[in-house]
């Protein structure tokens, strides 16, 4: 193994700043996601909901997204991330607010796929632009720094979404989350640009951020030729098998609180705030925080050390793997806080996975196609979660147990690592020659 080189001093850091940026744009894309699913034991009381239409509400949110991403990803490497990115976030956050007007099952289904199509820009964008801020070797930081956005987001919701909605009722929880988007997209138009038109940006930090040198001239990645490459198949792979488990926690984690462990998601005569959903989903997500991070530093600090790049992504990986198996248990433990610290465990595993499979990306394809291989992935991933919506609303309809669902939330990765050894096992870049 060779010694990777030492980062030179006094480079600068506006790469972090931007960095910072994409951490907060994911933030909000969460908090609009995830408030319907903090909040659906009162709007599921008050709407009449049964399990099998929340169930297709969440799968028509997973349904639009995923065909938003298949089509996002080659658009963003077309028109650009700055301009294409602002065009995402100024249209879900209206999809957002939208929430508030929906008066039927109908209604929020149609509002779910609004949010979805917009929101599906989020992830080929953010980690496209980390693609084209910085080098090979800090891919995997900056994937897993924004990827925190995520948790920070959920964790985010109950403060916000709660808060709200007992003050002012649900409705405004979606109006007062959708607001919030505008208020990104106007630090994104002031702060965002490439870095060799960024004001802002040093020679010596733009020098470093290039440092693995440029990308071969060549036209976007076209589907056909992606879908023909195995490199591409490995995040398909990757976001199909542990998309769904995300997801699951995504909609359902309030509701399983509530069904095995008894929370509310207000307090309730002298149980106090400690019985509710709120602190619960704050641990949960802090530990999945703590993951991203730590699963992105992981590789790139082995990396730093010498390993290869294929060594480093893959030992972090099996890791946070590792992490996730304890799921499988966790419907049959009665105390409250180590069902806390497995689940956190299993979503820091998830976070970790999904930090090196995103930065792997841009080991294999030229920055050019990261948006389009990142967006045909994250497709594979909504498929799955629409597969996991169906499959959770039918089992607790027809059961009332998370059992076989966290059977295979535990399992996920473990398959996943397989898959994607099977399919790059040297992680050999995509042959430029195909890409035209």
């Amino acid at each position: 193994m060779s010694i990777a080189p030492a980062v030179p001093a006094k480079i600068g850091r506006y790469r972090w700043a931007i960095c910072a940026l994409l951490f907060f744009v994911i933030t909000i894309n969460y908090i609009d996601r995830q408030v319907i699913g903090v909040l659906k034991p009162v709007i599921e009381q008050d709407m009449g909901w049964s399990e099998v239409d929340y169930g297709n509400i969440v799968t028509a949110f997973q349904a639009s997204y995923g065909v938003g991403l298949l089509v996002v990803g080659r658009w963003l490497d077309r028109v650009g991330t700055r301009r294409g990115m602002a065009i995402a976030i100024g249209l879900w956050s209206l999809a957002a607010c939208f929430h508030a007007a929906a008066r039927t099952v109908l209604g929020f289904i149609l509002a779910r796929m609004a949010l979805g199509l917009a929101e599906s820009a989020a992830y080929p964008g953010t980690v496209k632009s980390v693609a084209e801020w910085f080098p090979r070797r800090e891919r995997a930081l900056g994937v897993g720094i924004l990827n925190a956005g995520a948790n920070v987001g959920v964790l985010s919701t109950p403060v916000v979404g709660i808060m709200v909605a007992g003050l002012y009722g649900w409705r405004a929880a979606f109006i007062v989350t959708g607001l919030l988007g505008f208020i990104v997209l106007g630090a994104w138009l002031w702060l965002f640009r490439l870095p060799r038109k960024h004001p802002n940006l040093s020679k010596e930090e733009l020098a470093y951020i290039e440092q693995d040198g440029a990308d071969a001239e060549g036209a976007p990645l076209s589907w056909n030729q992606a879908l023909h490459q195995r490199q591409t198949w490995y995040f398909i792979a990757g976001k199909f098998f542990t998309d769904p488990v995300w997801y699951l926690f995504l909609f359902w984690l309030p509701d399983f609180f509530s069904r095995t462990q008894g929370l509310n998601l207000f307090p309730t005569g002298d149980s106090g705030v400690l019985a509710t959903i709120g602190p619960a989903l704050i641990g949960v997500y802090l530990l999945a925080d703590l993951g991203s991070i730590a699963g992105g530093w992981l590789s790139s600090f082995l990396i730093h050390r010498g390993w290869s790049v294929n060594a480093a992504r893959k030992t972090t990986l099996l890791a946070a793997a590792l992490c996730a198996l304890p799921l499988v248990s966790v419907t049959s433990i009665d105390n409250t806080a180590v069902v806390v610290l497995l689940i956190g465990l299993g979503t820091a595993g998830h976070q970790a996975f999904s930090s090196n499979i995103f930065a792997m990306i841009s080991d294999l394809y030229p920055r050019r196609a990261v948006a389009t291989v990142a967006g045909m992935g994250g497709m594979a991933g909504a498929i799955g979660g629409i597969l996991i919506a169906q499959a959770t609303g039918w089992t607790l309809e027809l059961t009332g147990s998370y059992l076989p669902i966290v059977i295979y939330a535990g399992l996920g990765y473990l398959i996943a690592l397989a898959v994607i050894h099977l399919l790059v096992p040297r992680m050999e870049p995509a042959p430029l020659g195909t890409v035209q």
